[in-house]
């Protein structure tokens, strides 16, 4: 007769961290991460921005996580810039791929149901739903105030945008020169008297006349 043991695979534990450039230092949340004691080869760093998850080691990452391991950060900003992008990747890790999800900063976000977190997906999932419609919140109130700040502004005769640039009476007939391949870019900005990005800009501005 055939004896199967049933074998338990092992929890993982991995750990993400993220700095937007690479002149940007790891070492806090390296460090941080380090005293846990997780593995080296389970730890998975990105120098890149957090506009979205298309970071290499962040995917070789995903790919790896199974049901019940752990995924740690330093912070919830670490796996995005917004909360909308966060929650959709935190429901796909802890949903689909039925993983946990520990944040070092706050302690609420931990979904782990063991010992005293009895309840730890769902306070997570509620802090997250809280801290989303904050930053929302907080958003719209930014584009409120830039908007009133700039009607006010507008009101005291305060101009917005690039000033005008003071050109010769004859310069559409240069500019036409140059479009008609009469005289050169460099000929033809000295004669208005402008700078190489400021012609092109104009020869811009007087193809969509003409």
């Amino acid at each position: 007769m055939a004896l199967y043991v049933e074998m338990e695979v092992s929890k993982l534990i991995y750990a993400y961290i993220r700095v937007s450039t690479k002149q940007q230092k790891i070492d806090r949340q390296y460090e941080e991460i380090k005293a846990l004691d997780i593995d080296d080869k389970h730890i998975y760093i990105d120098k890149e921005s957090g506009k979205d998850f298309d970071r290499t080691n962040y995917q070789k990452l995903i790919k790896k996580i199974k049901k019940d391991d752990l995924l740690i950060v330093k912070s919830i900003d670490r796996l995005g810039r917004n909360y909308k992008m966060i929650l959709d990747e935190w429901a796909y890790i802890t949903k689909t791929k039925e993983a946990d999800i520990k944040v070092l900063d706050m302690p609420l976000l931990d979904t782990r149901i063991e010992g005293k977190n009895l309840v730890g997906k769902f306070i997570s999932d509620i802090v997250l739903q809280v801290l989303s419609f904050v930053a929302e919140n907080e958003r719209n109130n930014i584009k409120e105030r830039q908007a009133e700040g700039i009607r006010i502004a507008k009101e005291k005769g305060v101009k917005f945008g690039r000033p005008k640039v003071s050109t010769p009476p004859n310069t559409n007939e240069i500019l036409d020169k140059y479009i008609n391949h009469e005289i050169t870019n460099t000929e033809a900005a000295e004669l208005i008297d402008v700078s190489r990005g400021t012609f092109f800009r104009l020869v811009k501005e007087r193809k969509r006349i003409i």
